[in-house]
């Protein structure tokens, strides 16, 4: 059985968002563990959040399911109806297609851990609820627009 060695698989921190936004991932990293597994048809990934940090900008799929449960500390889950407090063993669902952006915060001042495990459509499309952008991701490439379609150019637009 292929046993994955979590020691061994490298640390991605950063984001693929464009700037203000990129700036605001700081204090988050994952570890893509189904990549290190050679998985193709899903991922699995495990998120870390440093006290203080956003898992990502609130967002829904339209194609791609997306499951999480929290394996360390506590993150506050933020929907369209509010937040929701989450510790280890809790566990999220978010069906494609459900216009209800989400994302985690750690409000706590240690590390908190979640896996996410999510399908992986290509094309695909995001849409960010609480700012004017969207992504595409096709073939491994990001491409970013504002909700009417323009193209994302950053900061200075």
């Amino acid at each position: 059985m292929p046993i994955i060695d979590k020691s061994k698989v490298p640390v991605k921190t950063g984001s693929i968002y464009p700037e203000p936004y990129a700036r605001q991932m700081a204090g988050r990293a994952s570890l893509r563990l189904g990549d290190a597994g050679g998985l193709t048809q899903f991922g699995a990934n495990e998120v870390i959040l440093s006290p203080g940090a956003l898992s990502s900008l609130r967002h829904w799929h339209h194609r791609e399911d997306e499951f999480v449960m929290v394996t360390q500390g506590e993150c506050t889950l933020v929907q369209d109806e509010g937040e929701t407090v989450m510790r280890p063993g809790d566990c999220a669902a978010f069906p494609a297609g459900d216009p209800n952006g989400h994302h985690f915060i750690n409000k706590t001042g240690t590390e908190a851990r979640f896996l996410v495990i999510g399908s992986r459509m290509n094309p695909e499309r995001a849409t960010y609820s609480d700012v004017d952008l969207e992504v595409e991701l096709k073939d491994g490439k990001a491409s970013f627009t504002h909700k009417n379609g323009t193209p994302y150019q950053g900061e200075n637009t």
